[in-house]
């Protein structure tokens, strides 16, 4: 069993920056591919970014060169840090965790945290 508590997110300008964490206990961290979802009010979840035990990492389209995952295995925690936001962005982001390797099929994912809003205005 995995637990996920994420934290960071919040009201900002388009442009801004925010850096969202998670911090998971339960299991082996460092063994997890982490990854990060998010949902904006009407639409699926969709994913945004992930990171395996090697580090390798993924980015989904609208979010490469704005946004940067890493993992902090020492503190249990992974993070996303947000730059240039842009409206599109608003939504609640969730962090999810699996044994294995990473992918962006949310389904694949059995441990998830409860989100954090990060709502960007014009």
């Amino acid at each position: 069993q995995v637990e996920l508590v994420e934290s960071g997110g919040g009201f900002v300008q388009a442009g801004a920056s925010l850096r969202l964490s998670c911090a998971a206990s339960g299991r082996t961290f460092g063994s997890l591919s982490m990854a990060w979802f998010r949902q904006a009010p009407g639409n699926e979840r969709e994913f945004v970014s992930s990171i395996n035990a090697n580090r390798y990492t993924d980015y989904a389209d609208s979010v490469k060169d704005r946004f940067t995952i890493s993992r902090d295995n020492a503190k249990s925690t992974v993070y996303l840090q947000m730059d240039n936001l842009r409206p599109e962005d608003t939504a609640v982001y969730s962090c999810a965790a699996r044994a294995g390797y990473m992918t962006p099929w949310s389904g694949a994912y059995p441990y998830w945290g409860q989100g954090t809003q990060v709502t960007v205005s014009p």
